[in-house]
């Protein structure tokens, strides 16, 4: 089964594929590329600083006059910038799902020299 690592695709024939991201995409005429911005729904690295007072917005040494000790951490958050819910995200994967078995079920009727293998109109 292919699997993605370290921005490579690997097929369970040992053949890799260099990615410059780390997904991959399917377009509604079952093109495939790389999926490059991941902009609906994503995880990403929040920096956070530690160590402040939630009250008044200090950190203990700065609210007895000293230097403040800035502690920064990363945290992990979900990037949902439509607000989608999860019957709506859902639905994204099943059309996508949807297209990926289109193009399977193209490939074993047409193979994969044959120009039918894409839906030209979008549309099935």
């Amino acid at each position: 089964m292919a699997n993605i690592r370290r921005r490579t695709l690997v097929l369970s024939t040992e053949k890799e594929l260099k990615l410059f991201g780390n997904s991959l995409a399917i377009s509604t005429t079952l093109e495939i590329g790389e999926g490059a911005a991941p902009n609906i729904f994503s995880l990403f690295q929040q920096q956070i600083i530690e160590n402040t007072d939630p009250k008044t917005g200090t950190t203990e040494a700065e609210s007895k006059g000293n230097k403040p000790k800035v502690s920064k951490k990363s945290m992990a958050v979900v990037s949902n910038p439509y607000k989608l819910t999860k019957e709506e995200l859902m639905e994204i994967a099943d059309y996508n799902i949807r297209l990926w078995l289109d193009l399977k079920d193209n490939l074993r009727k047409y193979g994969n020299d044959n120009t039918k293998v894409f839906s030209i109109d979008g549309s099935k």
